[in-house]
């Protein structure tokens, strides 16, 4: 039995802090793992935008977001510069890759591209790829194979991209198990490995739930095994606060026994061509704000 884990890197801080206490932990425990890297500026700060979101407060407040992110973080792309991630945080970002883990591209700005790629035309969507590729390249010496949209979202445009600059798989969906999407009348070749299991940052504070109780909840969601499980965690949040939550949790699928992979691991087994195919749409998932790249029906 394997589990795909995933780990989004959205901020510099994440980047520089959070990327080597994740590879310790997972390095201890022999377990894989697909790091999907933001590779241009942190612009953190300009999330206040979502202040009217449904949902956005809310989240903000249970989930204590200025003592997992930090007060400089939020600041960054308002009241401070947003670092550059991809240049700063190289040597960090290579180290993943060094220490066996798969490496592949999250976004370039990580804020712009989950506020506004929903609505966004081909040259925009395009722009914003091509930069975050250009800068993986740039860092890794080769170009990326897997995907992960910042924030399950994606268009059209996007899933064309993955398509016309041959990644082998992504992760841009919440759903229930690997597809070939269609969207907006057409079917793409990219398949996607949806994210399975809620986040811990879903379910924490959630009817007062703890982290503890929050990991003992997603463990519970995997007692009877299933094919393909893709579970996301992320740098920020796992990789600081919520470090001992996740490390219970590798613990947990270890005793059910799963075999903690990356995506790579999971995407061996299946050919795309023999997958399924559903469409993409947008709805709610509970514990976030807004809505999400959903997997849908079969089309």
């Amino acid at each position: 039995m394997k589990l795909g884990l995933k780990i989004d890197v959205d901020t510099f801080r994440g980047s520089r802090e959070g990327v080597p206490r994740l590879a310790a932990a997972l390095h201890a425990r022999d377990a894989g793992a697909t790091f999907l890297f933001s590779l241009g500026p942190d612009h953190t700060g300009r999330a206040i935008r979502r202040v009217f979101r449904r949902g956005f407060v809310g989240k903000v407040a249970r989930t204590s977001v200025l003592e997992h992110y930090g007060l400089k973080t939020l600041l960054y792309g308002t009241l401070l510069p947003g670092p550059d991630i991809g240049r700063r945080c190289a040597a960090e970002l290579r180290a993943a890759r060094d220490a066996g883990f798969e490496v592949g591209v999250h976004c370039w700005d990580h804020v712009r591209w989950q506020d506004f790629v929903a609505g966004a035309d081909a040259p925009w969507t395009e722009r914003e790829l091509d930069a975050a590729c250009a800068r993986f390249s740039e860092v890794f010496g080769k170009a990326p194979l897997v995907y992960g949209a910042a924030g399950w979202q994606t268009n059209a445009h996007a899933l064309r991209y993955l398509d016309r600059h041959a990644f082998a798989y992504a992760s841009d969906t919440r759903g229930h198990g690997p597809f070939r999407p269609a969207m907006a009348g057409e079917v793409f070749t990219c398949a996607q490995w949806p994210t399975t299991l809620p986040t811990l940052d879903e379910l924490v504070g959630v009817d007062g739930r703890t982290p503890a109780d929050a990991a003992r909840d997603i463990l519970a969601l995997t007692v009877s095994p299933r094919a393909d499980h893709v579970f996301t965690a992320h740098a920020e949040l796992e990789g600081a606060k919520l470090l001992p939550a996740f490390e219970a949790l590798l613990e947990g699928w270890t005793r059910q026994g799963y075999e903690i992979v990356a995506l790579r691991e999971l995407t061996a087994t299946r050919e795309a061509r023999s997958l399924p195919v559903h469409e993409v749409l947008y709805g709610p998932v509970p514990g976030r704000s807004g809505v999400l790249a959903l997997q849908g029906r079969a089309a």
